[in-house]
């Protein structure tokens, strides 16, 4: 759900790759979810981490407390944020609150690093 409100928000803003500790699919709760609001994320997946440099990252985001699980070179990024929230997968009925979770920090994300590709 973030890489889809973040590709959506950030549109010709920043580029963004979701990744995981091992590649996955989308949930289809996720996919409803986000259908719901008119994004459609159905072809999105998670790439595994080891696919990728942490250098060539800007920032990084975990999610669901996850952080703790990244080698250190990807939570020593200029931008690393751990965001705590509940996990739906265990609770489906909660995909919409976490959605609308995610969408605000999101926002609050691109603008920040908007500012600072403009101040830059």
């Amino acid at each position: 759900m973030a890489e889809g409100f973040a590709k959506t928000i950030g549109k010709d803003k920043i580029e963004v790759i979701s990744s995981g500790l091992e590649a996955s699919q989308i949930r289809p709760e996720a996919i409803a979810a986000m259908k719901e609001i008119g994004i459609d994320i159905t072809d999105q997946y998670s790439k595994p981490l080891s696919d990728f440099s942490a250098a060539d990252f800007d920032a990084v985001i975990s999610l669901c407390g996850c952080g703790v699980n990244l080698p250190p070179e990807w939570v020593t990024r200029e931008v690393f944020q751990d965001w705590q929230l509940d996990d739906p997968a265990e609770q489906p009925e909660i995909f919409p609150r976490v959605r609308d979770e995610i969408k605000e920090r999101v926002t609050k994300l691109v603008e920040t690093l908007s500012a600072e590709t403009v101040s830059s």
